[in-house]
């Protein structure tokens, strides 16, 4: 078993050199082709004079610089930073100097974007380009070097420093997430935590050399990044996209092949309608899909299944500080609707009161996360770090070394069988004249009656009840023609008790808003809607009074 992060290459090199590793268009490389890219990579860092640990940062959209330079960081010694390509400048800075970054590598296009930013990244010292920048943005001192060129020459310079040397348990890499409010937080991944992450997900999903799996997701995202690693340890195929168009993915499928897709609702919702009019033939490769970062709705999930009826469907609960919890294997789907699933290899996955006791079948508590997959903590974040990763339920006192767990801050409940079915976060809980509500339950009863293609349920403020659930939704026709808000709201007299129907319902036409990484933004939502009950807004949309 490979120990460090950027092993999981250089073995599958060993084992079959010429078994191609990565695709990006015309970009086609072997394991051994790329496991010498990946060399190269830390070579040229190293010559940057990076130091053990120090913070390697890249900015680039899905290619072939950007795998080789996040496993050279590693291979290097360093620590890699895959930064979104969604993010703009001042959310780059912002992540540049909150984990010193050293050295960046980044395209010409996104460097003069970045210029008028990078003074306040003054740990940043070198700046590797993918493209040839003929006249320079302002810099001051960061040193600016072409990535070929620096290849080149470490090609043929046998006098480079070696590696530093690392150990399963150093952190390999930073992942930050997308918070809708407030700065976003570095979650820090031991070579530990993301070797043990693919290691397992591989196990369940019985990947093997023979995959082909395509990378749609953001490699900033651990999903996303997760469709690599795991690829790398059991010697698959990746094939890299940065799409356009649901048209783009399903095309994918069909040249290349695609055995395996990696994908969040929204996504899935788009993908559904084209997969649905491709012949059945094309896609017959896909062995499996994926979900996780949201519930896929039910309509969704139907609509995929019927357009791929020989493709298994794995869906999954993760979060970055754990990297994956749960699954619920393709076997259950019928039996289980609704579910997470039971936890993932080498993981236990506890629902837990705000004591830290383990809550009986059905009641809805915390969930909690203990293993290998936990991660560091966050970056430079002592008391964020301290409200989520907590010892672990049932620690031995006798113990002298605590181990620690993580806290997800969602809501859960188990089933006789072990099960898990998603709550909802602790925080977007509703609470209406002391109900404590479930966003979850008010969804999918709204998903329910068909009327609707996505739909968000979150509290707001109100002077009387604490708060009020006010419901924003997607009609599936355009409004002055389709469901009304008043139309779901009988729907959801009918179906709900008192304290549950919403007070307000939109609808809108166009998509839910969602973070870079796909996930719904409800704080977004929230604030939108922030002073309905006390008449300091008028919400879009419409909805009822």
């Amino acid at each position: 078993m490979s120990e460090l992060v950027h092993d999981l290459i250089f073995n599958a090199a060993e084992r079959s050199p010429d078994a191609e590793a990565l695709v990006h268009g015309a970009h086609r490389l072997s394991y051994g082709a790329l496991a010498q890219a990946v060399r190269l990579a830390a070579k040229v860092l190293l010559s940057t004079g990076i130091g053990p640990r120090e913070r390697v940062a890249v900015y680039l959209e899905k290619r072939v610089e950007n795998v080789t330079a996040m496993f050279g960081a590693a291979c290097a010694g360093a620590v890699f930073v895959p930064v979104n390509p969604l993010l703009k400048p001042a959310q780059v800075a912002h992540i540049l100097a909150d984990c010193k970054v050293r050295v960046l590598l980044t395209s010409a296009a996104r460097l003069q974007a970045l210029a008028p930013v990078l003074a306040a990244c003054p740990e940043l010292r070198t700046v590797l380009l993918t493209e040839t920048l003929t006249t320079l943005p302002e810099l001051g001192a960061l040193a600016v070097q072409s990535w070929a060129s620096a290849l080149n020459a470490a090609a043929n310079d046998t006098a480079l420093p070696t590696p530093y040397r690392s150990i399963d348990a150093d952190m390999a890499a930073i992942l930050y997430t997308s918070g809708s409010t407030g700065k976003p937080k570095g979650v820090v991944l031991s070579h530990r935590n993301l070797v043990a992450g693919a290691v397992s997900v591989a196990s369940y999903l019985e990947n093997t050399a023979a995959d082909r799996i395509l990378a749609v997701l953001p490699l900033s995202f651990d999903y996303g990044l997760s469709q690599l690693t795991t690829a790398f340890h059991t010697g698959a195929t990746v094939v890299l996209i940065n799409h356009l168009f649901a048209r783009d993915i399903v095309k994918a499928i069909a040249d290349e092949a695609i055995t395996g897709l990696a994908g969040v609702p929204p996504l899935w919702m788009q993908l559904a309608p084209p997969l649905a009019q491709q012949d059945a033939p094309q896609l017959a490769s896909l062995r499996y899909i994926t979900n996780s970062g949201g519930a896929m709705p039910g309509a969704t999930l139907s609509a995929l299944r019927a357009a791929l009826p020989s493709s298994q469907v794995f869906l999954m609960y993760g979060l970055t500080e754990a990297f994956r919890s749960t699954y619920l294997a393709p076997a259950e789907l019928e039996r289980r609707i609704g579910s997470i699933g039971r936890a993932i290899p080498n993981a236990e996955i506890l629902v837990v009161r705000p004591d830290g006791s383990v809550c009986d079948d059905g009641e809805p508590g915390e969930l909690v996360h203990r293993g290998v997959h936990v991660a560091m903590g966050y970056w430079n974040d002592a008391q964020k770090t301290a409200e989520r990763f907590k010892p672990a339920p049932g620690h031995d006192p006798a113990l002298p070394l605590t181990e620690f767990a993580v806290w997800s801050g969602d809501m859960a409940r188990r089933d006789a069988d072990g099960y898990l079915y998603f709550l909802g976060r602790n925080d977007d809980m509703i609470k209406v004249s002391g109900y404590r509500i479930s966003p979850a339950e008010v969804e999918e009863m709204i998903m329910g009656t068909g009327l609707v293609t996505e739909v968000a349920a979150f509290g707001v403020a109100h002077p009387a009840f604490g708060q009020a659930i006010v419901v924003q939704a997607c009609a599936c026709a355009p409004v002055d023609g389709g469901p009304t808000p008043e139309l779901l709201l009988k729907q959801c007299q009918r179906q709900l008790p008192a304290y549950m129907v919403p007070a307000h319902i939109a609808l809108q036409v166009e998509s839910l808003p969602r973070n870079p990484n796909g996930k719904l933004d409800r704080k977004a939502l929230q604030q939108a809607f922030s002073g309905l009950f006390d008449g300091s807004v008028v919400p879009a949309g419409g909805g009822n009074p």
